[in-house]
């Protein structure tokens, strides 16, 4: 079992539920999930590791014949959570958020800090626990950059898991040049997803509504169960996803889970757990 999906976890509600969802997954591709906590100082090290025993024994609640796996690092968590996942080639991270107002021990913007840093992707979990059918349906928002088809080819290997849904959701832009980029970015995205066989449909925002409207509009109407976001630069000139737009979307009150891609230079260009 090389597959190893990695759980952050300090210990409240939401971190357990990102654990469910990474156990089911786990279920789903064989994969190995790795439980971190990270701790100030050495003193804390022996308590992390019995409250990781307690995590581990949930974890097997969900399935007992998960394999689990315990880390403890002294550290902080915008540094350690990219490196741990590094350093044991980590395919897929799950860590859970409370919501717009606190990601687990983190505040505001903070959050996208954790994101930006990990070498992998990221799906970001609320309280809503995964379903036994898994993600059924996917909101997937394209933007103007290139990169954005990173998080298609990641999205259409969930798909292809879960027998999922995707929905395509393109802004109905005034500029020319924007208009057919984005037309052109989901004629691509339709055509690479009927080579992977994987179900999709496409949606136009209407006039007036912006592109966090129109997905928790459409979230809403199918029902998501994940919504797959490209985690942008600000330097990325042509994208629309800006730092705003992803809190937005990240700590979604719908609670939907959010699939965080980064781009290459950050991310891993071939997702292995899938092949």
């Amino acid at each position: 079992m090389n597959t190893k999906l990695l759980v952050p976890t300090d210990f409240t509600d939401v971190a357990h539920s990102a654990i469910q969802h990474a156990v089911k997954f786990a279920d789903i591709i064989n994969a190995e999930v790795v439980l971190l906590h990270v701790v100030s100082s050495r003193e804390e090290v022996n308590d992390a590791k019995q409250k990781l025993e307690t995590e581990t024994s949930l974890g097997k609640s969900f399935n007992n014949s998960c394999s689990f796996k315990t880390v403890v690092r002294i550290g902080n968590i915008f540094d350690d959570i990219g490196d741990v996942a590094s350093e044991l080639g980590i395919s897929l991270i799950f860590m859970g958020t409370h919501g717009a107002s606190r990601w687990q021990k983190i505040k505001g913007s903070d959050a996208l800090k954790v994101i930006t840093n990990s070498p992998v992707p990221m799906i970001i979990v609320q309280e809503k626990l995964m379903t036994d059918t898994g993600y059924n349906h996917i909101v997937v928002p394209l933007d103007l950059n290139i990169e954005t088809k990173q998080k298609i080819e990641l999205v259409a290997k969930i798909a292809q898991y879960f027998d999922s849904q995707v929905h395509i959701i393109t802004l109905d832009e005034n500029d020319d040049f924007a208009k057919n980029k984005l037309k052109a970015n989901q004629i691509w995205a339709s055509n690479y997803l009927e080579e992977k066989n994987v179900k999709h449909s496409s949606h136009l925002v209407e006039k007036g509504h912006s592109l966090s409207e129109g997905i928790f509009k459409i979230s809403v109407k199918v029902d998501a169960d994940l919504i797959a976001i490209m985690n942008l630069q600000d330097d990325s000139i042509l994208g629309i996803l800006e730092n705003s737009f992803q809190e937005d979307i990240v700590a979604n009150k719908l609670m939907v889970p959010v699939l965080c891609v980064n781009p290459n230079s950050v991310t891993k260009s071939s997702f292995t757990f899938f092949t």
